[in-house]
């Protein structure tokens, strides 16, 4: 969830080279469905008592592509974002 306390590390430089190297890595594709993936979604969910550890949240181990249905599964239908941000068109956490 990109909540108030995330946003500055889902916009950050080493989040955005990490993102890039995992979506290259699973050739953008979805790790559960194999359809076209550009969301890449931590395994162990970041939290405010987690964010800041490299092990959790910089860590490509706990990454996966996932593309659109399977990250919406993911969270069950949750909105899984603060209000007024959106992922862009290449996968990027973007203001609505």
């Amino acid at each position: 969830m990109a909540q108030d306390w995330a946003k500055r590390f889902y916009t950050s430089s080493a989040w955005r080279k990490l993102r890039d190297y995992v979506l290259k890595r699973d050739d953008y594709l979805c790790a559960r469905c194999g359809a076209p993936g550009k969301i890449v979604h931590h395994k162990v969910k970041l939290t405010p008592q987690n964010i800041n550890d490299p092990f959790v949240s910089l860590n490509a181990d706990n990454l996966e592509t996932l593309c659109q249905d399977c990250h919406n599964a993911e969270h069950e239908g949750r909105f899984a974002m603060a209000p007024g941000l959106a992922f862009d068109e290449n996968g990027n956490l973007a203001k609505r």
